[in-house]
């Protein structure tokens, strides 16, 4: 019997076989822990995190549930946009695009970033 956890590991494994960075359109990795969510802009051929924000920066930190979620889409798109970089490829890590992920990226698409 899969449990909960054996479940997702699979579904973010059969995400990530299809999803992948380049230099011209980086992948934006998010993923939610119990206390925390967190953003990551990467380059999967440099092997390089161009930028990165969580609940855990200064702005976010008092905010919680979709409401920090907000906040680091905001932060991201902007520390995004001052790496030049607008288009990318969004990686929810096999979690439901509801709630916090979808906060997120909605957030992120109002301030530049395209996907």
């Amino acid at each position: 019997m899969k449990t909960r956890a054996n479940r997702e590991d699979f579904r973010r494994l059969r995400v990530r076989r299809k999803i992948f960075g380049t230099t011209e359109r980086p992948r934006l990795a998010v993923y939610r822990s119990l206390k925390h969510i967190y953003a990551q802009i990467i380059d999967d051929l440099a092997g390089k995190t161009l930028a990165a924000a969580s609940t855990l920066e200064k702005g976010a930190e008092k905010a919680t549930g979709i409401k920090a979620a907000s906040k680091v889409g905001q932060l991201i798109a902007e520390k995004a946009k001052k790496k030049g970089v607008q288009k990318v490829v969004f990686d929810r890590a096999g979690k439901p695009y509801i709630g916090q992920i979808r906060a997120l990226a909605d957030k992120a698409r109002e301030h530049g970033l395209e996907f």
